[in-house]
């Protein structure tokens, strides 16, 4: 137990999970996360719902049931 309390020890420890961190930190900053094709499946959605809603109009006009309540 006394070694642990070594001065060298505690130094070594500490620059080791500082360099670990550092190494962590440069690995993830190159990761690309998607965020282009995260955007190009968002405007692609959106344009599906652009398109169901210039549609929707056309469908209602064409339809012929009748809405009104009979008894």
């Amino acid at each position: 137990m006394e070694w642990l309390l070594n001065p060298w020890v505690i130094s070594i420890i500490i620059v080791s999970v500082v360099v670990s961190n550092i190494a962590a930190i440069k690995y993830t900053a190159n990761m690309k996360f998607g965020r282009h094709d995260k955007t190009q499946e968002l405007l692609r959605k959106q344009q599906e719902v652009e398109k169901l809603k210039h549609q929707q109009p056309q469908d209602d006009a064409t339809d012929t049931t009748d809405t009104t309540d009979k008894k």
